[in-house]
């Protein structure tokens, strides 16, 4: 059991994602229907369309934490067919409507994360990367800035060990430098993964070139 939820990038070009005919709906309306994609390490998806449109729902069903309506999510290492109970050790994801434990602090935030999902880099070299105040370092999250806590979402994903990169809004709360910051870092992880993203501001994804779904087609 264990040799399916460790993960290392020295096997990562074995990892992939298929979606076949996929849709979800709520009640008779459908959000997103016949969507199919094979995603591949080293490459990257775009996902856009008008707020509403269904981009958080689709990059949530990739990942489980919805189930679909219709159609097939396939996760693959190697020629095994990963079940969906082990789904969530394969990727990291990043929106701004996922919590952290407000009552924890910057650095035990960063520890509880690595027991479930661990690091490319080392703790210490995460919260260099965050460019925070020391200051930060032992204050409960809870007194973050709006800003500041997406930031750590995005770094807590970005640099997480794992294959699939899910980003839905990244930059959302982010000011101009933090955006930056935001470009630069997304960059350094688009040989190494697959990359999903999802967005309807050009600034988030104009750089990263990929395949581009636009939600409108799968109605």
């Amino acid at each position: 059991m264990a040799c399916l939820v460790m993960f290392s990038y020295s096997i990562s070009m074995l990892f992939s994602v298929a979606a076949k005919d996929l849709g979800k709906k709520y009640a008779t309306e459908w959000i997103f229907r016949n969507f199919s994609c094979d995603f591949q390490i080293g490459k990257t998806y775009i996902i856009v369309g008008n707020n509403g449109s269904g981009k958080s729902t689709l990059l949530k069903t990739l990942v489980g934490m919805l189930s679909p309506s219709a159609g097939t999510i396939y996760y693959t290492r190697g020629k095994r067919l990963l079940p969906a109970d082990y789904w969530f050790h394969y990727f990291s994801y990043a929106a701004p409507y996922l919590e952290l434990i407000e009552e924890l602090t910057l650095t035990e935030s960063i520890t509880f994360h690595t027991h479930f999902k661990p690091l490319t880099i080392e703790n210490k070299q995460l919260i260099e990367e965050l460019q925070f105040s020391k200051t930060s370092l032992h204050k409960p999250i809870k007194y973050f800035s709006s800003g500041m806590k997406q930031k750590l979402k995005l770094a807590l994903a970005l640099f997480a060990d794992v294959p699939l990169l899910c980003l839905d809004e990244p930059t959302a709360n982010l000011d101009k430098q933090n955006l930056l910051w935001y470009q630069q870092k997304v960059v350094t992880q688009q040989s190494k993964k697959i990359i999903c993203l999802a967005s309807n501001l050009f600034e988030e994804y104009d750089f990263l070139g990929g395949t581009l779904f636009a939600m409108k087609e799968f109605k």
